[in-house]
């Protein structure tokens, strides 16, 4: 039998340590792709997770970069999360880790370190988490590149996987995600006085600007497919040599990212003496909502054995790591992380109020899982789906 009511009450009691922690994840910086900040902010990680599920973590190396796994044995759930952010190293000294009432803001409060913190202190609410594993990745935010294979081989050896990622603002957990491709388009030209022969040029700003206005007009319905960051050129009187932008393809259906991908493969120049080079490809499949609704019919039915809220599902435009579980098939359920908003934005925030509340029903989620009989994972009915622009 779970005991929810100790459950809860050790989520209380445990409020103000976990903004503590809160405050020295976030001043703890973890930059994309930067070795010795992510090293230090793993260092406290691993001490934290050590500590919260009693033996010690694998850090896994992958091309530099400290990934922290702690197996279990026999894993019927993998709690899976991320530590790096999107905020370059020193944002910490314009933006420090700020409490305004409930209101904690700072760089990558919301994703996801609240979410990790939440994570570590539901471990500790459990009596036995001999059949849990952990994992915390930090290549998240570029994609995953390297992380990959060690996220789908501990899915495949595990009954469920539970996502720390945030909820939206009002606390949907996240049952379902598109999924995305991100692709680098360089265009090589020639260079030439602009001034004097320009006509002696290729320009290849001129040419990236064709295939942006193109890649752009394949967007249809609820696909997108943006043009993100572009540059060309080196000075103001030379005809562009060179130009390169990105695109992100977000999609509800594989097919429909494979639709995009084929056109963008097909592009060809059109200058003449001009060359493309398209690099990416698809990233992530769509995580669908199948692997999802049983576990949330679980979340919901011990949300209300704690005498919480009811809890909701939906539909997010962004892509996680749950991509990569969900599209194997694996019962995953995302977004059980910090109730907050405006990710990878200066006004990202998490509501503390809720912290212990949210880590109470993870908890609770995890031992439900541990004690269904006669399965890894639980079964029942289907709650509605709602579709939500968060």
């Amino acid at each position: 039998m779970i005991d929810v009511d100790a459950i809860g009450h050790g989520a209380r009691t445990r409020a103000g340590l976990m903004i503590t922690r809160l405050a020295e994840l976030v001043t703890r910086e973890s930059p994309p792709a930067a070795a010795a900040e992510l090293t230090s902010c793993a260092d406290l990680l691993e001490a934290w997770g050590s500590a919260a599920l009693g033996r010690p973590a694998q850090r896994v190396v992958l091309d530099g970069l400290p990934h922290l796994l702690w197996p279990a044995p026999e894993q019927r759930v993998l709690l899976l999360g991320h530590y790096d952010t999107v905020w370059r190293a020193g944002t910490i000294r314009d933006w420090p880790f700020t409490l305004t009432g409930s209101i904690a803001t700072g760089p990558g409060v919301c994703d996801m370190k609240a979410g990790i913190v939440q994570m570590l202190t539901a471990l500790e609410l459990l009596p036995d988490t001999s059949q849990i594993g952990l994992l915390l990745t930090c290549d998240e935010e570029s994609g995953s590149p390297a992380s990959r294979p060690l996220i789908e081989q501990q899915a495949r050896r595990s009954g469920a996987v539970l996502v720390g990622e945030p909820s939206t603002e009002t606390g949907e957990l996240k049952v379902a995600r598109k999924g995305g491709s991100v692709y680098r388009v360089e265009v090589a030209g020639r260079a030439a006085h602009a001034g004097v022969e320009p006509h002696r040029g290729v320009n290849a700003g001129v040419e990236l600007a064709h295939h942006v206005l193109a890649i752009g007009a394949l967007a249809s319905g609820e696909t997108s497919v943006t043009p993100t960051t572009l540059s060309a050129g080196t000075m103001t009187n030379v005809v562009p040599e060179a130009a390169v932008f990105c695109v992100d393809v977000r999609a509800w259906t594989r097919d429909e990212l494979h639709r995009v991908d084929r056109s963008i493969r097909a592009l060809t120049p059109r200058l003449g003496g001009a060359r493309l080079s398209i690099g990416g490809g698809i990233n992530r499949y769509p995580m669908p909502a199948e692997v999802a609704l049983p576990l949330l019919e679980t979340a919901r039915t011990v949300a209300a054995e704690l005498g919480l809220p009811p809890v909701h599902g939906v539909s997010a435009p962004g892509a996680s790591d749950a991509n990569f579980t969900g599209a194997l098939g694996v019962p995953t359920l995302d977004g059980l992380g910090g109730v907050g908003g405006y990710p990878h934005a200066r006004g990202e925030y998490v509501d503390v109020s809720r912290m212990p509340e949210r880590t109470a029903l993870l908890a609770a989620l995890m031992a439900r899982i541990l004690t269904a009989p006669g399965s890894d994972t639980p079964t029942g009915t289907k709650p509605p789906l709602v579709r939500t622009p968060q």
